[in-house]
């Protein structure tokens, strides 16, 4: 028996308040007085031309899945997708779209922190990172754990400070350090209040800042749809996870170098 529009509009209410709005396949929608309009739809068509249109066989990580709009497009397009989140009530709201979908055999959801990712035997083609990075106390270390999980893609999104401009990477002396007072010196901005009145809205890095941190935990910026959003492919050559940090990486994570440092990561300390 189908379920009647009724019904799917009470349900719809019912796992409510929506982040999301969801185009369901009876042309319901989740959240259409959403304050950012058709969210996220949006913001979608602006990443989609990036993404390959068959994703079959790839393996995604959705962090910070939310209700679950982008694990389903993705899965849409093939691929097998882990979908993680902090709230339950978005998770509750993502089992049941998936579920509209028909798409609960290509994507698993998980109640987990990003930092839990250090402890997940897995690798990823492509890690869907938006909207999570400026609400972290811990950022760049969020950074350098999904960068040993990536062995492909990253599409990442953060806040960030006004202003595109961009420096190269100089090395400096402690005598002029007034060059960091140049506009486009990497530079990320502490809220210690609040923003929008999110009191999790911790950080805003400007342009330059955020390419910098993304080179140095392993991700090469390729290209830029819109503001605040970056298509990125790992690349190992940049990867900062050497002899001069494993240690520091092991200790912050609940790893223990002697026990639980493997080869992979046993072979970059030694290189480096």
């Amino acid at each position: 028996m189908n379920t009647s529009l009724e019904d799917i509009e009470s349900q719809i209410n019912e796992l409510g308040p929506w982040f999301h709005n969801i185009h369901l396949p009876d042309g319901t929608q989740t959240a259409t007085d959403h304050f950012l309009g058709d969210f996220p739809s949006y913001k979608w068509e602006v990443i989609a031309p990036y993404i390959p249109e068959d994703l079959t066989g790839w393996n995604v990580l959705d962090i910070g899945c939310n209700a679950g709009f982008y694990s389903i497009q993705l899965a849409k397009r093939g691929a097998n997708v882990l979908g993680i989140d902090v709230d339950p009530h978005y998770l509750k709201q993502a089992e049941w779209t998936i579920k509209q979908f028909g798409l609960q055999h290509r994507i698993e959801l998980r109640h987990m922190q990003v930092y839990d990712l250090a402890h997940l035997n897995r690798e990823f083609d492509l890690v869907w990172y938006m909207g999570v990075f400026y609400h972290l106390r811990y950022p760049l270390l969020s950074l350098d754990i999904i960068s040993q999980i990536t062995n492909g893609m990253l599409v990442f999104q953060t806040l960030a400070m006004p202003g595109n401009q961009v420096m190269e990477k100089q090395d400096i002396s402690i005598h002029e350090r007034e060059k960091m007072n140049h506009e486009g010196w990497p530079k990320m901005a502490f809220i210690e209040g609040s923003l929008a009145g999110d009191p999790t809205n911790w950080w805003a890095p400007n342009n330059s800042c955020i390419q910098a941190m993304l080179r140095s935990c392993g991700f090469q910026p390729l290209h830029q749809p819109e503001s605040e959003i970056y298509i990125c492919k790992a690349d190992e050559q940049l990867k900062s996870y050497n002899a001069w940090n494993a240690s520091e990486y092991l200790s912050a994570t609940g790893k223990s170098w002697k026990e639980q440092l493997d080869k992979k990561v046993m072979e970059k300390a030694t290189l480096s």
